[in-house]
């Protein structure tokens, strides 16, 4: 099947480090909050093997930054998830699971408490600036929303520690899983956090500027050349096994967090202030009805997963499968799903119709990694 080209526009902003994918060999891109996102560089079982076993630099300047700055930037926070912030502190991130006023998701970022007074949300696919900026105006807060000229960069991979301490120092050793520190690059501050969209290891570098975007590029690039560094992406096989869900394509604002698997995120009772807090205290108290599963399907590897597939129990449809992929180490086609309770126990036999016909399918009990 033939390939539509994804044409070039202003909408569809590049990236400092577009230059650098280009000179990679970059052979595919997604659009993602309106901005360029690798998919492929190889192909996609290459870039997931050597992304398990060496260490790779990920343009993922798309995960655009929401910046509150001001005496009520906590507030505001605080009003967007059902997770209660009150223990973080700064140089801590947070993943927080932000919600509407009937508990929808409406996405899924990391929050990066840089001062009392001043954050970034590091948001997954969705215009969540507008809501935010809605959200100040109509509370009256004193706070200003804005984005910032931030690009995260990432490296991921078992040799990420190494890599960064060539280019940083020894100090991104002690770093900590979802803390930061302010490094210098040339002169300038940058926050290096040890986090990611993979369970490889790694770290998110929040460049602020572009002009700083290719230097630090090729400046990790030529630290790599001994540890087999390579360009990157987030990859979709690597994703699925972790059970690292894709907002937009595995959740929507149609779900809870408790549906996705992230009532563990929501601590409502104390999260006072939470828009949806009041919806989201009766979902914890009946339960959800449905929610995300680890989903193996039996037979040759699938087809890219761009609409959902239905799960049946014999005629009855039970569920859908968000995303797929054939996993190499696993030696089966991995899955997440979304499955009603009557059907969610692990071991369930399911059918899965896919675009190339039915195949058999079961609920695990836990995804791969």
């Amino acid at each position: 099947m033939r390939t539509a080209l994804l044409s070039p526009s202003r909408r569809v902003r590049r990236t400092p480090f577009s230059d650098g994918v280009e000179a990679a060999g970059v052979k595919a891109y997604t659009v993602y909050n309106h901005m360029l996102l690798p998919t492929v560089f190889r192909s996609v079982e290459e870039d997931y093997r050597h992304l398990k076993e060496a260490v790779q630099i990920w343009d993922v300047a798309c995960e655009r930054q929401v910046e509150l700055r001001g005496p009520d930037a906590g507030r505001l926070v605080q009003i967007l998830t059902p997770r209660d912030l009150r223990p973080m502190l700064p140089g801590q991130c947070y993943y927080i699971p932000i919600v509407d006023e009937t508990g929808g998701m409406l996405n899924d970022p990391v929050a990066v408490k840089l001062a009392e007074d001043r954050w970034w949300i590091s948001i997954a696919d969705s215009d969540l600036l507008y809501w935010i900026k809605g959200l100040a105006y109509g509370y009256r807060l004193d706070v200003l929303v804005d984005e910032p000229d931030v690009s995260p960069l990432a490296v991921q991979g078992p040799r990420a520690d190494d890599l960064m301490a060539a280019v940083f120092g020894d100090v991104v050793r002690d770093i900590r899983f979802f803390r930061f520190m302010h490094l210098d690059f040339e002169g300038r501050d940058m926050v290096v956090a040890r986090s990611g969209y993979s369970k490889q290891g790694g770290f998110e570098i929040y460049v602020e500027g572009e002009d700083l975007g290719m230097p630090l590029w090729n400046a990790l690039m030529e630290a790599g050349r001994g540890m087999d560094v390579h360009a990157g992406c987030p990859n979709l096989i690597e994703r699925v096994e972790s059970g690292l869900l894709s907002y937009g394509n595995d959740m929507t604002d149609d779900n809870t967090p408790h549906e996705c698997g992230l009532g563990r995120f929501c601590n409502t009772q104390t999260a006072i202030g939470c828009i949806g807090r009041d919806a989201l205290l009766r979902v914890a108290k009946e339960g959800p009805v449905k929610q995300i599963r680890a989903i193996s399907i039996d037979g040759d590897r699938v087809p890219l997963c761009d609409r959902f597939w239905p799960l049946r129990a014999g005629d009855k449809v039970v569920g859908r499968v968000s995303s797929a992929a054939w996993s190499p180490d696993f030696d089966t086609n991995v899955a997440i799903g979304m499955v009603r309770m009557t059907h969610w126990d692990a071991g369930t036999e399911l059918i899965v119709d896919t675009p190339e016909g039915p195949r058999q399918a079961r609920v695990n009990e836990t995804f791969w990694n």
